[in-house]
């Protein structure tokens, strides 16, 4: 009896042991997955400038004028059929266009009423239109300016490793006549060289003047265009001349106001570390591009330029080494001050790519 008993108290104790045992390993398995569920998203700066090439899906409409037809009178085609600057013509009579010369090329094949496929805003919209020839030329038209591409200057905000992808210049790339989002058709990212700077003065913002290089070997493509910023794949990894390391990323609740830094390329292609300050930060439950009001506060910055200037605009900023924005905006009539975006927002924006 009394070793039956010795037996079963010896079970008892080796399967508290083992509870115990899996117990430790279960808390350990546990507590490993709260940090990997817990890791920080990590980015390479930017900072670099950069060239932007890009085409825009369609054509789009940036003119409306009046045609002299052979009798002398004089007719606006594109307003009588309901075409609007902003448009964005996709296909004439179902043939897609992508490039200005192709629409006028297509209406003479034609050489009557066309229809085009157009976009406006969300919306797909059919038109027919009534082409007039023009008593100066002999040419059929349609009274509607077009353009394709467009191209500029500006600064890489990062480099996402993990996804292989890139963001820049915490705007978009919109149209100066209608102010509007150009829609992305293909588009490159390209490396860019310094060549001047302008000097920002108050009334009259300056401006980073660069040239493209590297053509045959660009960056990156371009796929996503929209109101926080640009975004594609990188063809290689991108490193940063500052940052060995990439650097975590700051949520918009850890943003602070006071001292932080912005990564940009001035003088001599050199990209470089300036310090600012963070003198306001918004309460955004909401994407907005002004997420914060940034004042420019070296020395070596504020005689290279002026403060911030057009071409800037991207540069990432800096917090207590985490990346928390990009820079986007300069006020007009100081431009020591602008706007810098939460780096949540471009992030947010940027999963259309990372798809």
């Amino acid at each position: 009896m009394n070793k039956a008993i010795k037996y079963i108290t010896a079970l008892t104790c080796i399967l508290v042991i083992c509870l115990i045992i899996i117990g430790q390993f279960s808390g350990q398995n546990e507590q490993n997955a709260s940090v990997e569920v817990m890791s920080e998203k990590v980015l390479v700066p930017g900072g670099q400038s950069i060239g932007v090439k890009m085409d825009v899906r369609g054509v789009l409409v940036v003119g409306l004028e009046e045609i002299e037809d052979e009798t002398g009178e004089k007719i606006n085609p594109g307003v009588l059929s309901g075409v609007q600057i902003g448009d964005t013509i996709l296909s004439i009579n179902g043939r897609e266009v992508y490039k200005a010369d192709e629409v006028q090329e297509i209406v003479n094949d034609i050489k009557g009423t066309v229809t085009l496929k157009i976009k406006r805003n969300d919306e797909i919209l059919k038109v027919d239109i009534m082409p007039v020839v023009s008593k100066n030329d002999e040419i059929y038209r349609l009274g509607i300016w077009v353009k394709d591409k467009t191209a500029g200057i500006g600064t890489l905000t990062y480099y996402d490793p993990s996804m292989g992808t890139f963001g820049a210049l915490g705007h978009g790339i919109v149209d100066p006549e209608t102010k509007k989002i150009l829609p992305v058709d293909s588009g490159l990212l390209l490396e860019s060289k310094v060549k001047e700077i302008k000097e920002g003065e108050n009334g009259d913002p300056g401006e980073i003047q660069g040239i493209f290089y590297h053509a045959d070997t660009p960056l990156g493509s371009l796929e996503y265009n929209c109101e926080f910023g640009i975004f594609g794949e990188a063809y290689q990894h991108i490193e940063n001349p500052i940052y060995s390391k990439p650097l975590a990323v700051g949520t918009r609740d850890q943003v602070e106001t006071g001292k932080a830094y912005i990564l940009t390329t001035l003088k001599n292609n050199e990209t470089k570390r300036y310090e600012i300050e963070i003198e306001s930060i918004s309460e955004q439950s909401e994407p907005s591009d002004k997420s914060m009001v940034i004042k420019v506060t070296d020395e070596e910055l504020l005689n290279e330029c002026g403060g911030i200037v057009q071409g800037m605009s991207g540069s990432p900023i800096i917090q207590n080494d985490r990346i928390i924005g990009a820079v986007t905006h300069v006020f007009v009539n100081d431009a020591q001050r602008g706007y810098g975006l939460f780096i949540e927002w471009m992030l947010e924006s940027s999963s259309t790519v990372d798809k």
